[in-house]
């Protein structure tokens, strides 16, 4: 198993190309589903996720074929099978973005419940409710979904109780194939689902409302859709991340092709904590700051500031001055990151789902593993400034989501290797 090792790198300088989102990839490889054509994903991020949602599809009877590294093609005209089984699906809970798309079209699906990384009950019952009152019929068996709608779906008013981005997506794949309207009240306004839903509209669909409090979709009615070559938007948390590594170091560095107004929550954040930040239209550049000041959190769903970013500002908040407080409102076992922080020499107190950051910790490195995939890239950013050496295990965590991120990391100057042999 594989581990990376992290000497002291304080001192970084030059740019980034961001990859695409894979939290945008995911639900369109999904989506796929409803084309009747050949679609093809360009600026697809080569991560683990992406990679088994893909098997997943083929494993269904769909066809792949990789045009470039970062290009695929993908053709599900002969799907044949409608069960998502268990081994892949506690690879990712995102294969349960597959259930909206596979009961529209084939009318029935048997979906695994979800398995996936620990940071905290992410339930499906949003997802099963929604399918529900657009006339499925749902059973739970032996730890799968089974879904049937014999005459087809329906078009229906859908309200979320609880902001849900995957819920959402599965509603707006079934919705475009759906009899009659939907209207989505409550739905997650993240831009992967604007990206979404830009698609299925330029693939035929009625869609108005994204990113606002409602979103109407008038469904084709079963006749599947003619879907255009797509192109994934940059990955706002691989920015974010990036952004923070300049940040924790104090160094200058420029993040390339992304979409400045998606990073605004994280870019606010360190404006208030003393960076200067420069935007270009496809381009952010972080400048050092004369000080860095303590800060508060809190999660919130988009265009509030992300969860997925909360491990690395809980790394910068260890070089902040005073104490840094943040609170996690979306996932309750989100600060598993905390312990092997604590282990470099953070000095963090936790109370529930707050924490407290005492900030200006020399940190010392040491052995770690990683939790989770944002949990990894904190420690790797708590790496770049602990004195000697830090060694990262379980890894395979941070391969899910962050593409090449040992060569990108070197070319800005990070003393970064990756070596096997980890028995952790």
């Amino acid at each position: 198993m594989d581990y990376l090792r992290i000497k002291h790198s304080d001192n970084l300088y030059g740019s980034v190309k961001i990859s695409g989102a894979k939290n945008s990839a995911l639900p369109l490889i999904a989506a796929t589903i409803l084309s009747k054509n050949d679609v093809v994903l360009e600026n697809l991020p080569n991560v683990v996720d992406v990679k088994v949602l893909i098997k997943l599809l083929t494993m269904l009877g769909a066809s792949s074929k990789d045009i470039n590294e970062n290009s695929v093609s993908i053709n599900t005209n002969n799907i044949n099978n409608t069960q998502v089984v268990y081994d892949m699906v506690r690879k990712m809970r995102a294969s349960i973005l597959l259930l909206g798309p596979l009961l529209a079209r084939f009318r029935k699906c048997q979906v695994s419940l979800p398995g996936g990384c620990a940071i905290g009950a992410r339930p499906v019952d949003l997802h099963i409710k929604a399918m529900g009152n657009m006339g499925a019929d749902i059973h739970i068996t032996n730890g799968y979904i089974n879904a049937s709608a014999p005459k087809g779906l329906k078009g229906s008013n859908i309200i979320f109780d609880k902001i849900t981005v995957t819920g959402t997506e599965n509603v707006i794949m079934a919705a475009a194939l759906a009899k009659g309207t939907t209207i989505i009240t409550n739905p997650a306004k993240e831009p992967e689902i604007i990206q979404l839903c830009d698609v299925l509209r330029q693939a035929g669909v009625e869609i108005s409302g994204q990113g606002s409090n409602e979103i109407v979709i008038v469904g084709s009615d079963g006749e599947l859709l003619d879907f255009k070559n797509i192109e994934i938007i940059p990955d706002r948390i691989e920015a974010g991340t990036y952004l923070c590594a300049g940040a924790i170091t104090n160094s200058s560095i420029t993040i390339n092709n992304v979409i400045p107004k998606h990073l605004e929550a994280i870019t606010n954040k360190l404006k208030e904590i003393g960076f200067g930040i420069e935007v270009d239209s496809s381009s952010i550049t972080i400048l050092k700051a004369r000080e860095l000041s303590g800060f508060e959190i809190t999660t919130s769903e988009y265009p509030g500031f992300p969860t997925d970013m909360q491990a690395q500002f809980m790394a910068l908040a260890t070089q902040c001055n005073g104490v840094s407080t943040i609170k996690e409102r979306l996932f309750e076992n989100r600060f598993m990151h905390v312990n092997e922080l604590q282990r470099l020499g953070a000095n963090i107190s936790l109370l529930g789902n707050v924490a407290n950051i005492s900030g200006r910790s020399n940190l010392i490195g040491a052995d770690v593993m990683a939790t989770d995939l944002r949990a990894s890239s904190a420690l790797i950013l708590a790496a770049l400034i602990a004195s000697g050496e830090t060694r990262i295990h379980r890894i395979y965590h941070l391969d899910r989501g962050y593409e090449k991120i040992e060569q990108k990391l070197s070319t800005i100057g990070v003393k970064i290797e990756r070596l096997k042999g980890d028995k952790i």
